[in-house]
């Protein structure tokens, strides 16, 4: 990791790191610039792989592009991955936000569901 926090790969890294810990995952080596590593994070265990974006300053609005989307998901299948998703946050001392598909969304809904049904 660059200690340079002028630098973009400076503010990337820490929040690939946040997200690792977060999702009990994995960084990905040179935060998948490399043809065979895919994406920024990943959790082989619950087959997802992670796309990290973040704001260098804090921000109160962040603009998400359709191609980071369809980026993600073309790896994940080249990877043989079932789940992706998009984690981004509004700059160095926000919360990570989560960008998931629709197919994850019900799954999630279904397992809430099932949680507040037994309490």
């Amino acid at each position: 990791m660059t200690k340079n926090k002028e630098s973009t790969r400076y503010y990337s890294s820490q929040h690939e790191t946040k997200v690792c810990k977060a999702l009990n995952a994995w960084k990905q080596p040179n935060s998948g610039a490399s043809k065979f590593a895919a994406g920024d994070v990943y959790n082989r265990d619950a087959s997802l792989l992670v796309e990290c974006k973040t704001a260098m300053t804090d921000k109160d609005s962040f603009s998400i592009k359709k191609e980071w989307l369809d980026k993600i998901d073309g790896e994940m299948k080249s990877k043989r991955f079932q789940n992706n998703c998009l984690a981004f946050s509004f700059g160095p001392n926000s919360s990570n936000y989560y960008i998931i598909n629709e197919r994850l969304m019900k799954f999630l809904v279904e397992k809430l569901q099932e949680v507040y049904e037994n309490e």
